[in-house]
């Protein structure tokens, strides 16, 4: 998810169907964002593969010269060539369906990750994502395909503390999930970062409660989210072009590290809006739990201790942690609003505005759309 953002800004991802038939298009694009993300210390390289099903890449008329199965392996391809740059595991990712949107059956829905699933294999990935899902349930079928290889299975909901698209607790989703097979649980996408970790904890203490076991995970995206509703950024009328005056800052990464770390999760990362020097900030603020910072500080220093040789006095006075940490940043926007009014028409899973189709969208539904927005 984040590569679909990250990508979609430096012109090679469409937004709108946020399919990645860049790692086969343009791999040299995929290549070096996955470099940067290594030297920013991450330790997972994640297959480009978000959106990556048949039936999503056929969604609304979007055209391709590569099929799911060329896209997904030339993206483990990009994957494992980078982290054998350096010292990282790499994960295939699966993510929900148009044709679970559109009621279609368990079976057929299962059919469509195991055709992914296929590929992941035959390349061999040291363990397995099912991320980005609204509904536990799909999530869940997702497990239950993934887990069939042996592999380590991780599995993430885009939900907050409310819950899914049907109301299920994050406590409850985990529990499920868990109970399904997955070894990591967590949340990803959707909502800030101490969102995030804020449902990552409900899952946490029912997973508890009811006795389990399992590791956590939180991949959050990179912009604050406090007046989302239950969809989360989707939703805010800055989705997707106008989101950058929301953008958390590295400073604000190091804090969302330590909650999370503090939080028992090990697993931390990011989503949409995800850039490398976020990562960077995070590994800086867990470096003493690894022993090590990464490679993308060399030029950077502690805390921006570079500043410390900048030409003006009053920036070499910014050489110092608790400047940035209690820097409440402006946003040089004098009509901006504080908080935006979520456009949630409050439609899920089998209502008729969400039945998916192959063909793109005409201009008479456009205009339906268009008659019932705000603006």
């Amino acid at each position: 998810g984040g590569f679909v953002f990250a990508l979609e800004k430096r012109g090679y991802v469409k937004a709108g169907p946020w399919t990645p038939e860049a790692a086969a298009e343009h791999p040299e694009a995929v290549r070096q964002l996955h470099r940067e993300f290594l030297r920013a210390g991450a330790n997972v390289m994640q297959t480009f593969t978000f959106y990556a099903s048949d039936d999503k890449l056929e969604n609304r008329g979007n055209k391709l010269t590569f099929t799911g199965a060329q896209i997904n392996e030339a993206a483990c391809d990009l994957a494992r060539e980078v982290a054998n740059e350096g010292d990282a595991l790499v994960a295939g990712g699966v993510c929900q369906t148009p044709s679970y949107l559109s009621c279609k059956s368990e079976t057929e829905v299962k059919a469509i990750f195991k055709k992914q699933l296929d590929v992941f294999i035959k390349k061999n990935v040291d363990f397995l994502i099912a991320e980005y899902f609204e509904h536990v349930e799909e999530a869940v079928w997702a497990v239950e395909v993934l887990k069939e290889t042996g592999k380590p299975v991780a599995a993430s909901l885009c939900i907050g503390p409310q819950g899914d698209m049907h109301g299920v607790s994050p406590g409850d989703c985990a529990v499920r999930l868990v109970k399904a097979g997955a070894q990591i649980v967590g949340v990803n996408c959707h909502f800030d970062p101490l969102t995030c970790v804020e449902a990552v904890k409900m899952m946490k203490a029912a997973v508890e409660k009811a006795g389990l076991k399992a590791h956590y995970m939180v991949q959050p995206l990179a912009y604050h989210t406090p007046d989302c509703n239950c969809q989360g950024f989707i939703d805010l009328p800055e989705f997707p072009f106008g989101l950058e005056p929301r953008i958390l800052t590295r400073w604000d990464m190091h804090k969302y590290a330590r909650e999370a770390y503090n939080a028992g999760i090990r697993f931390i990362g990011g989503c949409c809006g995800f850039e490398p020097y976020h990562i960077r900030a995070v590994a800086e603020e867990l470096a003493p739990e690894k022993g090590f910072l990464p490679t993308g500080s060399e030029k950077h220093g502690n805390w921006g201790a570079g500043l410390e040789m900048h030409t003006k006095p009053w920036v070499r006075a910014r050489a110092r942690r608790d400047y940035w940490e209690n820097l409440k940043p402006a946003s040089g926007r004098p009509l901006c609003p504080s908080m935006s009014s979520p456009d949630g028409w409050g439609v899920t899973k089998g209502d008729a505005d969400l039945m998916q189709q192959k063909e793109a969208t005409s201009q008479d539904q456009l205009k339906q759309l268009f008659n019932r927005s705000k603006c």
